[in-house]
């Protein structure tokens, strides 16, 4: 049997798993993989500003083929790097190989320059993390990892000391037997009737979606037909629930709405689908309930569950299907569907601009993105407030995407994932929401789009602030410190990288600027000047938060600040 470098082995078993890009920032102890790909044919190296980028995108590629991505990082602080994206590809259920080099091995445990212990570090981010000790390791680690990420949907990482790699070792054609293999988990018949006993028996169902139901659109609506059930979806089921569904109610929890909210707390049943939603405040505690997962440890952690039904929620809703009575009564749908047109209604009268204003409302940047976007567009949003207008403007159609930390819940995510998305579908449409805060974090990726020429839309929602910590600041009752952004006028800052930046204040203009975006064939940046005290109201105010924002207002008046509680009354009552 021939032998190969480490390097050519790890390489050889990434083509073979359809790799055709690694994303990182080189490094001398990353020159033996490096420079393998260099001499490929499909394959090809990222070249990134910061590594978290590098495993952003890579997160972004993977949620949206399906495929393995890869990243890679040098080692000690090149690895470390990856950490933050690293943790949002692991909790997003995307899979993404990480390859974390390291220090020479001899040097191992003795403190050497830039030393650190990647097996260690990268534990709790990953399904699998394990050290190539030895060049006779590569093989089976190598595809231990790949396959790992493949079918648990998670980060893997192969932690590679920089003097192994260009050592050899023994090299079979890789074998990845899961590439070629698909399993369908399905409960048990008695479980399932036991889950339609108790969906038959009640009154008032409403079922809470989720990312798990990506396959399952067909059977979710037969489903919510039969029981006459309105459907509430979580923000990452947005791009799979809503499209063409006429039972859907909008989303509950912190970004979502008052419909959503509503169906959920009048249901005496909620049959939960392919969700961990993560605010147990925002579900019904004391109604019979049946959850769908396909990992188990994900059934009653939100919720007391009457019923758990470990399986894939298509195949099991196929199961369930011919189990459950059509229910006559409407009732329960009917209101529904009603409270979600009036919340829909509110909820785009906000969503206006006036001409000569000197700022916009983030609403109205959000619709009019919406309206102009291609109908395969994909988006991606970065936390707090672009996440918000994203999730309550952006229509889904079951063409477009939207990639987000919705999770992890890390700042500057929005550009990196558009790059990792654009690379995906050069072809496609792809548009980043940006907050001015996560924008700034990540800046040297601006320059990453300008030297790859990927045409990568960035709208910046410029508010001069950190604004969802502030909206949280005012509902605890505390003024605002340390949330104020001096920023530069971002479209100059763009010009001057060889990047077309456009700039709106108006929205008069926003709509003509918009277009011009779109139809730049390059990438561009759009800093669109937003309203700071712009509020954004969750579905259900608790008595905390009403005594919160009392008291943010007092202190505002009392510390000589008056003129900003003037500003929210102008900016979000007086419309």
């Amino acid at each position: 049997m021939a032998k190969k470098t480490v390097s050519e082995i790890i390489v050889d078993t990434l083509q073979a798993a359809g790799v055709t890009r690694v994303y990182g920032v080189v490094g001398d102890s990353l020159n033996g993989i490096t420079d393998e790909i260099r001499k490929r044919d499909g394959i090809e190296w990222i070249h990134v500003r910061n590594e978290e980028a590098g495993a952003f995108a890579a997160g972004a590629e993977a949620h949206l083929t399906g495929a393995l991505a890869v990243c890679a990082g040098s080692c000690g602080p090149g690895n470390t790097h990856l950490l933050n994206g690293l943790y949002d590809c692991h909790r997003s259920r995307v899979p993404v190989l990480a390859i974390a080099a390291q220090i020479p091995s001899v040097e191992i445990g003795t403190q050497y320059f830039q030393e650190t212990h990647p097996e260690n570090t990268f534990k709790e981010c990953s399904a699998y993390c394990e050290l190539i000790g030895h060049p006779d390791q590569t093989v089976r680690t190598t595809e231990i990892a790949i396959q790992t990420a493949l079918v648990q949907r998670g980060v893997a990482v192969i932690v590679v000391p920089g003097d192994i790699s260009h050592q050899k070792a023994e090299a079979p054609e890789p074998r990845l037997p899961v590439l070629r293999s698909r399993a369908t988990l399905v409960p048990a018949m008695e479980e399932l009737r036991a889950a339609a006993d108790l969906l038959n028996t009640a009154d008032k169902v409403t079922i809470m979606a989720g990312a798990g139901c990506a396959d399952a659109h067909a059977e979710l609506l037969q489903v919510a037909e039969l029981l006459g059930a309105p459907i509430v979806h979580a923000l990452r089921g947005k791009e799979y629930v809503e499209p063409n569904n006429p039972y859907d109610v909008g989303l509950t929890g912190l970004l979502g709405f008052t419909s959503g909210y509503d169906a959920l707390m009048d249901a005496d049943s909620m049959l939960m689908l392919g969700t961990d939603f993560p605010y147990a405040q925002f579900l019904p505690q004391d109604v019979r309930t049946v959850q769908v997962d396909i990992r188990g440890e994900h059934i009653g952690r939100r919720a007391r569950v009457e019923v758990g039904l470990v399986g894939d929620v298509a195949a099991t809703l196929r199961e369930l299907l011919p189990l459950l009575n059509h229910k006559q009564n409407r009732e329960h749908l009917e209101k529904a569907l009603d409270n979600y047109r009036r919340t829909r209604a509110n909820l785009d009268e906000l969503a206006t601009g006036e001409p000569g204003d000197t700022s916009m409302h983030p609403q109205y940047v959000t619709r009019l993105l919406n309206e102009q976007a291609a109908e395969d567009a994909i988006f991606t949003c970065d936390v707090g407030t672009p996440t918000i207008w994203a999730a309550r403007y952006l229509r889904m159609n079951g063409r477009r995407r939207l990639v987000g930390s919705f999770n992890h819940g890390s700042m500057a995510n929005a550009m990196p994932q558009a790059l990792g998305a654009q690379l995906a579908y050069p072809n496609r449409q792809v548009i980043a929401l940006a907050g001015d805060g996560g924008f700034a974090m990540l800046l040297g990726e601006l320059l990453t789009l300008k030297q790859l020429n990927t045409p990568v839309k960035v709208v910046i929602f410029n508010n001069n602030s950190l604004g969802f910590v502030e909206l949280e600041m005012k509902a605890a009752g505390i003024l605002e410190y340390g949330t104020e952004l001096e920023n530069p006028n971002f479209a100059a800052l763009a010009e001057a990288a060889g990047v077309r930046g456009i700039r709106v204040t108006d929205p008069a203009y926003l709509s003509a600027a918009i277009a011009e975006m779109l139809a730049h064939p390059g990438p561009v940046i759009l800093d669109a000047v937003v309203k700071r005290a712009e509020l954004s109201m969750p579905p259900t105010i608790q008595k905390e938060q009403m005594l919160g924002f009392s008291l943010y207002t007092l202190k505002a008046i009392m510390n000589g600040r008056g003129d900003e509680v003037l500003e929210l009354a102008k900016t979000n009552l007086l419309r």
